[in-house]
């Protein structure tokens, strides 16, 4: 699922895709609600805080706001010049190498919270969390051309809205087409992403209550692990297809 070998994906493999990422959006998300009363993925909400912000003339808070949004971008900035550097050098482990980082940061940010938490820095880990967010939607929006977005579920209600309708309409006209059956399997994968993040936010709270940052490890082990299985995977597929030759 992580391995872009071809144009067109299966929608399997992009619903195990939305399985892992956008689990893992929902618990980093909630986990952060409950380390911070933050959420470092909802950019519609910080966005409109931002614009509160300004009409208070708050500068502190207007330089917050502005620094966590320009957090997530250059987070889906950098995702974005690491694929291409990948595509220019047929790397086809790119992706895993970007949900590797990913693990071996956030891990190190909850290690770091685990010790050493201090009120004083809460903004500046949060700015932290936003950029991996960014990363995170980013990279598995781009490795199924659009289709996963983990972190935006906005975006992705309104494209499981979109679907359902398509469906409904070619249920109702008794549509077999391909067209129709390609609205169904896209439909499926969206409410995947919807259910996997609700499902991850609601276990995040949950782990957080219990284990504090410690939780937030867990996330980091997890994306690191899927990273790490995927690179042993297509790697021991190339030495079986060399030593084939």
């Amino acid at each position: 699922m992580l391995i872009k070998l071809k144009r067109v994906r299966s929608h399997l493999e992009d619903r195990k895709l939305a399985l892992w990422l956008a689990t893992a959006a929902g618990l980093l998300n909630a986990i952060a609600l409950g380390a911070f009363g933050f959420f470092p993925s909802h950019m519609t909400g910080n966005t409109s805080q931002l614009s509160s912000e300004v009409s208070t003339t708050d500068f502190k808070n207007i330089a917050f706001f502005g620094a966590i949004i320009l957090a997530f971008v250059c987070g889906a900035i950098l995702a974005r010049i690491i694929v291409i550097w990948g595509i220019v050098t047929n790397n086809r482990l790119v992706f895993c190498h970007i949900l590797l980082a990913e693990g071996v940061i956030l891990t190190a940010i909850s290690i770091y919270e685990t010790y050493y938490h201090a009120f004083t820095s809460n903004r500046e880990i949060i700015v932290v969390l936003c950029g991996l967010m960014g990363l995170h939607n980013s990279t598995s929006t781009q490795l199924s051309n659009g289709r996963v977005r983990s972190t935006h579920i906005t975006g992705t209600l309104t494209d499981a809205g979109i679907s359902f309708a398509s469906v409904f309409v070619a249920m109702l006209r008794r549509d077999y087409s391909k067209d129709a059956q390609a609205q169904k399997s896209q439909l499926t994968t969206h409410l995947t992403t919807i259910f996997s993040f609700l499902t991850g936010g609601i276990a995040g709270l949950s782990l957080f209550n219990y284990f504090g940052f410690t939780s937030m490890t867990g996330v980091g082990i997890v994306l690191t692990t899927v990273a790490m299985l995927s690179i042993i995977t297509i790697n021991r597929r190339v030495g079986k297809l060399r030593r084939a030759y």
